[in-house]
This record gives C-alpha cells, sequence and structure tokens, in this order.
C-alpha cells in the first residue's frame, strides 16, 4: 500500500546546503561561495531545488539571495530557488520580493507543543497567522509551500493538531508540504507508518521529506520516507546542517538509485566535485571513510582484495567508482600483497621483474610497520631506493640522534657497526645533518674509513602537499684521489627514501659507507649480530 501511494517513479530533491546547511557550526558562506554553489546544485548535479537563504537573517544574506535570484532569472531556473520565511505577516514576503525570489517556503509549527510553548498561540490563532502570510504572498505572486516543524513529534504526539493543520493548508493550495523530522528522532519504521499515514489520508497532497541524522538514520529514513509514498526529500553536499546534519545528497540519491525501483534526475558524476567544493567554501572536512564521497572509499587495503580484483573484479560492487568520477586505488604498506603493488605499477606504467618486485614489495611492508601508508605518487621514489641500495650491508648506522633548536649549536651523536666492532661519537656543526655528518667522520676514523666530501643534496617530496609524504633524499658525493685510487674528483650518488627526512639522508649515507667499505667478510661473533639489527633513532 505504501509504495503504491507514490504515483509517479521521479522522486524530487530539494538541497538546503545554502540554508539549513548553512546552520553547520562556525561556518558562513559568502554571496559569491553562494552564487558558485548554486550554479553547480543547479546546473550541474541537477537537483530538482534549492533553498538558499532564510529571510532578515543579515544584509550579506540578502546580498547572498538577490545575486543567485538576478541570475536564476537569466538562466530561467528561478521557479527552482526557494527562501525560508516566517509567520510574520509582510516582512518575510516582502523580503522575498524585493530580492527577486518567486517561491516562499513558509515555516510553521508542525506539533501542537511547539505551538503552544514557543509562539505562545493557540492552534487557531498560529492557523490565523499562517493564512494572513500566504494569502499576502499570493498577491506579491510568490508560490508557497510550508514547513511543519517539529512535524514528527507532531504527528506522534498530536495528530488531531496535524490533521487540522493540513486541512486548512488544502483549502490555501499551498503548493507543497515539508515533512521535518526536525530533531532527527524517527526510525524507518517510524518514518514508513506516520509518513504513510499522511499519503493515505491525502493521497494528492505532495509531501516532502526532511530528515536530520542525529541517530545516524537520515539516509534509511529518506528511504522509507519515499516508498511510503512521499514525493520528494530535501537533502545537503557531505551532510551540512545543526548538531548531526541533514540528510546526505549523495548517500541518499545513490541509495535511492540502488535499493529502490524509484530514480532522480541527479548527476553523479558531479558528486564528488561537489563534495570538494563544500568542503573548501565551508572549511569542515568529510571524514575520509564517508561513502562515497570519502577520500578512501575505493581504496583496497588488503592484498587480498587487490588480488581478488585482479582474476575477476571480485570485490567489486554496484558502488562503483567511475559513477562518481573517482578513481580505484590499492593501497601499499603493511597490508599490502603482489597484486597491491601490481596494479599500481601497472597504473603508473612501470614493468619490473619478479626479483625487483619482491625487493619493492618487502620495503614498502617495512615502510608500512612504520605506519606509513605509501601512496602511488611514493612509489617511484621506493623503486629507485631499493634498486640503488648495495647488495651487502655491511657498515650499519645502529644508531643517530639529532638535536636542532634555536639558539643552540646543532649536536649529533652516532653509532656506527662494522665486522662486529661498535663505534661511538659525537660532534657539532653549522647544520642538524653536518653536525651528523662530523660525528660519523669521527666514528669512521677507527675503522680506517676514508668519508668522501659531500658534493650535492637535493630532497624531493612527491607532489599533492601531504606533511606524511615520503621524502626522497638524494646525496652527491666526491672520493678523495688518494684514496679512492680512481682518479681525482670522482663522484658517485646514494639515494634514501623514508617518511622523515632526516631518516632519508641516514639511509642515504649509510648507503655510501657500504658502497665505500672494503668488501671483506666479517667474522660472525655476538657484536656482528648485533650490529645487524635495523638502526634506531632518536631526535628533538
Amino acid at each position: 500500500m505504501a509504495k503504491e501511494a507514490n504515483l509517479s517513479p521521479h522522486i524530487a530533491v530539494m538541497d538546503t546546503t545554502l540554508r539549513d546547511g548553512e546552520q553547520t557550526p562556525d561556518v558562513s558562506y559568502t554571496p559569491a561561495e553562494k552564487l558558485q554553489l548554486a550554479r553547480m546544485l543547479l546546473l550541474e548535479a541537477e537537483v530538482d531545488r534549492i533553498e538558499i537563504a532564510s529571510t532578515r537573517v543579515s544584509e550579506g544574506e540578502r546580498e547572498a539571495a538577490r545575486s543567485i535570484a538576478a541570475w536564476a532569472r537569466k538562466a530561467r531556473v528561478i521557479q527552482r530557488v526557494e527562501i525560508l520565511g516566517f509567520c510574520d505577516g509582510k516582512t518575510s514576503v516582502d523580503w522575498i520580493a524585493d530580492v527577486g525570489g518567486k517561491v516562499l517556503n513558509l515555516l510553521a509549527k508542525g506539533s501542537e507543543k511547539h505551538c503552544r510553548e514557543q509562539l505562545r498561540l493557540s492552534p487557531e490563532q498560529h492557523r490565523a497567522r499562517v493564512e494572513e502570510t500566504v494569502r499576502y504572498a499570493r498577491r506579491k505572486r510568490l508560490t508557497v509551500n510550508v514547513y511543519l516543524e517539529d512535524w514528527s513529534s507532531g504527528v506522534r504526539d498530536s495528530f488531531d493538531y496535524v490533521f487540522a493543520f493540513v486541512q486548512h493548508l488544502r483549502e490555501l493550495r499551498v503548493t507543497r508540504i515539508y515533512l521535518p523530522d526536525t530533531l532527527g528522532i524517527f526510525s524507518p519504521s517510524d518514518t514508513t507508518r506516520y509518513v504513510g499515514l499522511m499519503t493515505r489520508t491525502w493521497p494528492q497532497v505532495d509531501f516532502e521529506f526532511h530528515g536530520h541524522n542525529d541517530y545516524g538514520l537520515a539516509t534509511a529514513n529518506c528511504l522509507a520516507a519515499v516508498e511510503a509514498g512521499a514525493r520528494g526529500v530535501h537533502t545537503s553536499v557531505n551532510a551540512m546542517g545543526e548538531r548531526a546534519g541533514n540528510s546526505s545528497l549523495t548517500e541518499v540519491v545513490t541509495a535511492l538509485h540502488d535499493h529502490t525501483s524509484l530514480r532522480t534526475d541527479i548527476n553523479e558524476g558531479r558528486l564528488t566535485t561537489l563534495s570538494r567544493m563544500v568542503e573548501t567554501f565551508s572549511g569542515k572536512e568529510i571524514a575520509a571513510n564517508t561513502p562515497i564521497t570519502g577520500r578512501d572509499v575505493f581504496t583496497q587495503t588488503a592484498g587480498i582484495h587487490a588480488d581478488g580484483d585482479a582474476k575477476g573484479d571480485l570485490y567489486h560492487t554496484r558502488l562503483e567508482h567511475g559513477r562518481f568520477g573517482r578513481a580505484r586505488r590499492y593501497a601499499l604498506g603493511k597490508l599490502s600483497g603482489k597484486a597491491s603493488l601490481d596494479h599500481n605499477l601497472q597504473r603508473l606504467g612501470i614493468e619490473l621483474p619478479t626479483a625487483h618486485r619482491e625487493l619493492v614489495l618487502k620495503r614498502i611492508i617495512e615502510l608500512g610497520d612504520k605506519k606509513h601508508v605509501v601512496s602511488p605518487e611514493d612509489l617511484p621514489y621506493i623503486i629507485a631506493d631499493v634498486l640503488k641500495s648495495p647488495d651487502e650491508q655491511m657498515l650499519r648506522v645502529q644508531h643517530y640522534r639529532v638535536v636542532v633548536a634555536e639558539g643552540e649549536t646543532p649536536v649529533a651523536e652516532v653509532t656506527l657497526a662494522y665486522e662486529g666492532n661498535v663505534e661511538k661519537a659525537e660532534a657539532s656543526g653549522d647544520g642538524g645533518y653536518d653536525a651528523l655528518m662530523n660525528a660519523l667522520k669521527k666514528a669512521a676514523r677507527a675503522f680506517e674509513l676514508d668519508i668522501p666530501k659531500l658534493a650535492d643534496f637535493k630532497v624531493r617530496i612527491p607532489p599533492g602537499g601531504r606533511t606524511g609524504a615520503l621524502v626522497e633524499t638524494q646525496v652527491t658525493w666526491q672520493r678523495t684521489a688518494v684514496k679512492s685510487g680512481r682518479g681525482p674528483g670522482e663522484t658517485f650518488t646514494t639515494l634514501g627514501v623514508d617518511s622523515d627526512q632526516m631518516a632519508a639522508a641516514v639511509i642515504a649515507t649509510e648507503k655510501m659507507l657500504n658502497l665505500i667499505a672494503p668488501k671483506r667478510k666479517p667474522a660472525r661473533t655476538g657484536k656482528d649480530r648485533r650490529a645487524t639489527r635495523k638502526p634506531r633513532k632518536s631526535a628533538r
């Protein structure tokens, strides 16, 4: 019976990002931002209607509404632009008419408790004020829709009040009646029951459901509402709104398309771009795991998932990334497998022999154990780092500590392990790395190692501005003529990659030490076994 109540497979979407969504704490859009969002919502995302402002708020609100209305008239979409007004006689109506608006969304009380306790009016007095405002709006040639604020409490606790109100609105021939779950108190079964009650009692009335997400049920409630006969739903981008927010535009539309036979006119391919724009303008970032638009939701982390996709798209669903202008990614970290690496190599157009792939994967897992998830942008650096590593690590930087503070000379401590022997040294320098190299030279003297001169030092970070991105440090060294036996001025380069800049420099330096150290096999002593352990670092 509930499904039969909906006479059309099309569900209207009214987006209130610019009005109810702006009630998010610490959010305020400029008139220019509101205009840009209005254009994108109506012309690119193709929502049916938008609510752009409340009357009597501020001069900035008036300026934004006037700007959007002027654009909407030229674009011939002015009837799709709505403004919230109040039962204040002529004031709200004149405000809307003055800015060039054509649609009034009149805020009325949908529960007897709100009517009597907040307005201090009897139901009859309130209905009289509503009628006065509606009739004046008609004289100003405005279309009128009516919000029944706190309807979810009113329909449950005082249906006689709601019945009398809706009957009166029918006599006034308002265009649509909005049913708000103002405090987000309904469950899907409540929504089915009470929206169904409204649509069965008044089957010819255009009811639309306005949900809030206080219990995290807004999307489910929207689905229940339309299946119970509501002809439209209200949403906001990124679920912006007061408290826990409104119903999410992206989630509601996608759930309607995938879980019901009903359809909207929304262009799914523009939803991600719209989400990012609202993030930028509002300053409110969405969670990385937000359904559909979150940055992580089309990223597979487990190697078994990447393997299944490679063998037959076994982990794909109707939520295909391409629908929303997204790309599937395969994270690289300690849970990665060969398939995860292969997906990323293929995306970058890189081919590696099996032996090299195994070395790269080993390095990725090592970084993952340090809580670093490798991005595709990091991968070329890791490949270069791994493939340029010496085959045999004879000499280890067991431990280092660098102290750099304002007004103090940088100091460094280094512990080197070579051929079963351990040497410690401390030194100062003009900078952190200079102090580190001075300490390293002291320690290296015990092993009769002649440290090359530093000829060049380059640091690269992948594009994207991530503070946690991998750092690639490339150091060019110049050998001395006497010790090298290879001619004066000969240079060579070592590479280090890590999420910490100093650690990357130490890795590159350690590679240099292994290249210059004599290749004689050391005895396997207890000290030597300790020397093969992974270097530790401490810094402040």
